[in-house]
């Protein structure tokens, strides 16, 4: 998708990986979205294993104030990882890229050291908020704090629009306090 706006950022580009059903490809839709209202240029491209659930599900988003060639990545400037297999993508993030972890699903030992590594224990902060299915919300949350791809705004108003009618008003609530919650343990880490 072309936007007409140029953009503050140049490219970031940005794999987010799990198991299907982790909403994976729902954050994924949610940044491109976001990056359309803000008229910034995107792509996603989306990859599921065999089996939708508990399968393997990634996707790739390039958010860009210029036009984007392909929305192939082979070394992304950050990385997503809601599962440990998924951490094999770690070995492709490009030096000194970020690398954000599910901590409540990934016991992990990166043997790359050049890479900025936040652990975010997002299935425990979202059932505090009363909902384990927003565990990817608050990923993102913390990916948005720490990288400014989108505004908080931007993904506020894709998470309207993206949201069904049936009980739109308490999932849109649920997953805009994920999103901040993310993000107060970015600030709490950068403090």
């Amino acid at each position: 998708m072309k936007g007409s706006k140029k953009s503050t950022i140049i490219t970031e580009e940005l794999i987010i990986a799990g198991f299907g059903g982790q909403g994976i490809i729902f954050i994924g839709e949610l940044l491109t979205l976001a990056a359309t209202i803000e008229e910034k240029n995107v792509t996603m491209l989306r990859s599921y294993g065999p089996a939708m659930r508990g399968g393997k599900a990634n996707c790739t988003v390039i958010v860009s104030g210029e036009e984007i060639g392909s929305p192939v990545v082979d070394h992304p400037d950050s990385l997503i990882v809601m599962n440990k297999p998924s951490l094999e993508f770690a070995l492709k993030v490009k030096p000194k890229g970020l690398v954000i972890i599910n901590k409540s699903l990934t016991d992990y030992n990166l043997e790359r050291k050049d890479l900025e590594v936040i652990e975010i224990e997002a299935r425990e902060i979202a059932e505090k908020l009363g909902n384990a299915q927003v565990a990817n919300t608050v990923i993102l949350g913390a990916y948005l704090e720490r990288k400014k791809t989108v505004s908080f705004q931007s993904v506020f108003k894709a998470l309207e629009i993206m949201l069904s009618e049936k009980s739109r008003e308490e999932q849109i609530e649920i997953n805009k306090k994920a999103l901040k919650e993310g993000a107060k343990v970015v600030q709490n880490k950068l403090c």
